[in-house]
């Protein structure tokens, strides 16, 4: 896989969970790259969560992450992350990240995706 996510697990509500998702740099030059994080909650849809554009900016957020979640990226160890505070039990889901090349949206169009990694977040 050319992404690999990482950082996952179980969190009691309030607590804070960082991802990361490190580019293999086999398939694609990685500054170049927009990285968007989804999640996909048990029985539900996969929905956006954030993205940030190859310069670094502009930045995304869904509505029901702002100001709790940060996605930033490290060009220089191929990676993006994604810093989770204030997690609540509706953060659960399968978080996955997804690169296209240089500009962020918001739905599908990313050619290349993790498997995802478990966030579970207890009352």
């Amino acid at each position: 896989e050319e992404l690999s996510e990482s950082g996952g697990g179980l969190v009691q509500a309030g607590d804070s969970l960082t991802l990361s998702c490190v580019s293999a740099g086999r398939k694609f030059t990685f500054n170049s790259m927009a990285f968007a994080w989804f999640r996909q909650p048990p029985g539900k849809d996969r929905e956006f969560v954030a993205a940030i554009e190859w310069s670094g900016h502009p930045i995304f957020y869904a509505e029901s992450v702002k100001g709790r979640f940060t996605i930033s990226r490290d060009d220089a160890k191929k990676t993006a992350v994604l810093h989770m505070n204030s997690l609540t039990p509706e953060d659960t889901a399968v978080y996955s990240c997804a690169a296209r090349w240089r500009y962020a949206i918001n739905g599908s169009g990313y050619d290349y995706w993790g498997q995802g990694t478990q966030v579970t977040v207890s009352s």
